[in-house]
């Protein structure tokens, strides 16, 4: 993209607004570089990647990047066999971690597949090297102890030797202080040292290091402390020698997993810009646009991300499917320029990957250039005056723009006398348009406005104005040409009205009639408009009918297919039923009536009666079965059914009415929708309004957990608070983390004199929800923060 276009549609202020939220310096870097791309493979795999990022964001929150720093020329540096410095190590380290905190992060629970999967798979963590350096590393000016054996061992050795020389020298203080001239052990040259007045020289034996500036003291290193001093100093040497082996032997360990580190923070780095990208997303409120193969613009409810939120008035506009050219027209401060820089940036951000402020239906395609003329550029050093200056331009995009790239004039034709400006303007439009290149222009000329009612491909749209206000509303209305209004607003700011009214005479006849159709026209917009509302709001109304009707309809027909089968196995059965029952009983009768002469024939005619009214209900249970499955043994009715209950079975989760009360083993009739069951009331549950307040509380739950995840952070900065004030902070931040389901959180409370941090400690200790807490490893922070598992 031309450079030129990139500063007036002021794409170099995204980008700053882009590196300003970088987590590291390379990503910050990668943002300020960002140019927006021709392909578009290319472009669609940059809008995937920072659609998944803002996801992760909304799921996980933004992940640690550990502010990283280059360290490729640290590890270049490595591979020539140099040794490297504390901080160059413990930057190599941080890159380790990053890689494997990153990695833990997409890991975690909830963590969908996203494109960004392959990124996160390149990362190579070294725990063992990284731990091994910060173990030996706890500071960017100290090796630790731990290091090696043998660096603990001469430490060890020269405490005991300096503990050993100032014994030998407290005695000095203590016993000859006549001779002193302060009682205090100092050191000169790297050697302990008493000060000695300068009369009593000879009588403390030792070698003279040095002299005060008045001569009044000298600095004595007494005999029976020089040997020690020695032993001292060959220590001190040994233990410069182990430190700098131990260094090397860290360095060795950097060469050798070079190619991993490197390709850790080129890794790294491109993750934190992606991820910086989808940041920027949320807080623009911005949306993935669809990425077209064709060359057309879809941009609705559209904000200029530069302008105040609370005040931009978003704009729709679409170009390249029914009109290839738009000329925008209006009074001054309408918004027309703000229009074509949207139009302009929106293309750029879009094809540079980043979301566009505007609804998710929004669509671009790809161009191969943007060219803009936009502002004055006149140029006193050059001898070019404001119409020159333009020209120069239009020029250079006439030469230049083809077919697939997008063209956008401000005040075409201005600077020039109004005629010829005009029929240049028309002329220059003509050009582009027989292009088929995309294109739109502002202007004031009304020899334009009929140019584009004339002309096939192109449209009018005008920024509106507020005729009652005289204020500009901001919004664009395509299909109508606007008028400037120059009278009007100049009357508000204070014309004498005589002179607008005789400026008016001297605006000729055509000119008038033009501008007078123009208000017609702009009226009878407003009232189509207003009936358009009516008429939108009417139709919506409608279709809300229209679905819940139909969602009712469609749920009634569903359930009624499903209770008319059910009925008509229920008749099925019935039938099977009656005719069993009656086969049994003709079957019994022809028993009896072979017996009637028989001395029992009363037992067996009230036995063959006991028999078929027990068969008749054998049929009745297997006809209309009283379910026994319970979902809660625990659960018990908080009262005795009555006819009228809204009750729900607890087997089938089918709410119905209770038609009767229970009989005596606790079995009633429950209508659910057309179907009549007979139930336990044990297997039914008493529907009350405080299942629905509990459903309404669980849905309000799950709403405020996804917020709170939404919003959340890794880190909680309570520095300069009080004890009192940062536990208050802190406590809220740990039920945030827990809602938000992550497992490990950082709380800065800065170093000082370690009172917050030991009183915060002392609430972790006592803190159910805290599982464990340390102190931030070296490059997390060290004693300033601390490290909570939740």
């Amino acid at each position: 993209m031309n450079s030129k276009a990139l500063h007036t549609l002021e794409f170099d202020k995204i980008l700053e607004m882009l590196a300003e939220i970088a987590p590291t310096e390379g990503s910050a870097e990668m943002a300020r570089a960002l140019t927006p791309s021709s392909d578009i493979v290319k472009v669609r795999l940059r809008q995937q990647h920072t659609t998944d990022a803002k996801t992760l964001i909304g799921l996980k929150g933004l992940p640690s990047f550990g502010r990283i720093k280059d360290i490729r020329p640290s590890v270049e540096r490595a591979e020539k066999d140099a040794v490297l410095s504390l901080r160059e190590l413990l930057d190599c380290a941080a890159v380790f971690r990053t890689a494997r905190t990153l990695l833990d992060y997409v890991k975690g629970e909830r963590t969908p597949e996203t494109s960004l999967g392959v990124i996160f798979e390149r990362l190579q963590p070294n725990r063992h090297l990284e731990e091994k350096i910060t173990r030996s590393i706890i500071a960017d000016d100290f090796v630790a102890d731990e290091a090696s054996p043998e660096l603990g061992e001469i430490r060890r050795k020269k405490r005991a030797t300096d503990n050993k020389i100032k014994d030998i020298l407290q005695k000095y203080v203590s016993g000859s202080s006549k001779y002193l001239q302060e009682n205090i052990v100092t050191t000169r040259g790297g050697r302990f040292v008493i000060p000695v007045k300068a009369e009593y020289r000879n009588e403390v034996r030792g070698l003279i290091h040095d002299t005060s500036q008045s001569g009044a003291t000298i600095f004595v290193e007494p005999m029976a402390v020089v040997e020690a001093n020695n032993e001292l100093r060959e220590l001190e040497a040994k233990e410069e020698h182990e430190i700098e082996r131990i260094l090397r032997d860290l360095s060795a360990g950097i060469a050798v997993s070079a190619d991993a580190l490197v390709l850790d923070y080129l890794n790294i780095t491109e993750l934190a810009f992606i991820f910086t990208c989808g940041d920027l997303s949320y807080k623009m409120n911005a949306a993935p646009p669809h990425v077209s193969d064709k060359k057309i613009i879809e941009l609705y409810r559209a904000r200029h991300p530069l302008l105040d939120k609370a005040k931009v008035v978003p704009i729709t506009i679409t170009l390249g499917k029914d009109y290839k050219m738009v000329v925008i027209t209006g009074p001054n401060t309408g918004g027309k320029t703000v229009t074509l820089k949207t139009l302009g940036l929106f293309a750029l951000m879009t094809q540079a990957g980043l979301h566009i402020p505007a609804d998710d239906t929004s669509t671009l395609g790809v161009f191969d250039e943007v060219f803009s003329d936009i502002g004055d550029e006149q140029s006193i050093e050059q001898s070019l005056s404001t119409f020159s200056s333009h020209m120069k331009g239009i020029v250079k995009i006439i030469e230049q723009m083809t077919e697939n790239s997008l063209v956008l004039f401000d005040e075409l034709g201005a600077g020039t006398d109004p005629v010829e400006g005009a029929a240049l303007a028309m002329s220059i439009l003509e050009e582009t348009r027989e292009n088929n290149t995309l294109c739109a222009a502002t202007t004031h000329y009304a020899e334009l406005k009929a140019y584009a009612i004339e002309t096939d491909g192109v449209v009018n749209a005008s920024c509106e104005f507020d005729v009652n206000t005289l204020r500009p509303t901001y919004r664009l209305i395509i299909g109508t040409p606007g008028k400037s209004n120059a009278f009007a607003i100049s009357e508000k700011l204070g014309l004498s009205p005589v002179i607008v009214k005789r400026a008016g005479q001297f605006v000729d006849t055509g000119s008038r009639n033009f501008e007078a159709v123009i208000e017609k026209l702009e009226a009878a917009r407003h009232e189509l408009e207003q009936e358009k509302a009516k008429a939108e709001a009417a139709r919506r109304e409608f279709e809300e009918y229209r679905k819940k009707t139909e969602a009712e309809l469609e749920k009634k027909l569903s359930g009624a297919e499903k209770d008319a089968a059910n009925m008509r196995k229920k008749a099925q059965d019935i039938l099977d039923g009656a005719r069993a029952t009656s086969e049994y009983v003709i079957s019994q009768l022809e028993e009896v009536k072979k017996q009637q002469d028989s001395e029992k024939f009363g037992d067996r005619l009230a036995q063959a009666k006991r028999d078929v009214r027990q068969r008749v209900r054998d049929y009745d249970d297997t006809v209309n079965p009283v379910s026994d499955y319970v979902d809660d043994e625990e659960y018990v009715l908080p009262r005795a059914l009555k006819k009228g209950d809204v009750v729900q079975h607890r087997n089938l989760g089918t709410q119905g009415t209770v038609v009767d009360e229970p009989d005596k083993n606790g079995n009633c009739n429950v209508r659910m929708g057309a179907v009549k069951m007979r139930v336990n009331q044990k297997d039914l549950k008493l529907v009350t309004d405080a299942d629905k307040a509990q459903k309404a509380q669980q849905k309000q739950q799950s709403q405020f957990r996804a917020q709170v995840t939404k919003s959340f952070k890794l880190e909680c900065d309570v520095r300069g608070m009080t004890g009192e004030e940062a536990w208050f902070v802190v406590d809220r931040y740990i039920d945030d983390a827990v809602v938000a389901g992550v497992h490990t959180a950082t709380i800065i409370h800065g170093k000082g004199t370690g009172a917050l941090r030991n009183a915060l400690w002392q609430r972790f200790k006592a803190d159910s929800r805290v599982k464990s807490f340390r102190a931030g490893a070296y490059g997390e922070g060290d004693y300033g923060v601390t490290v909570l598992e939740v």
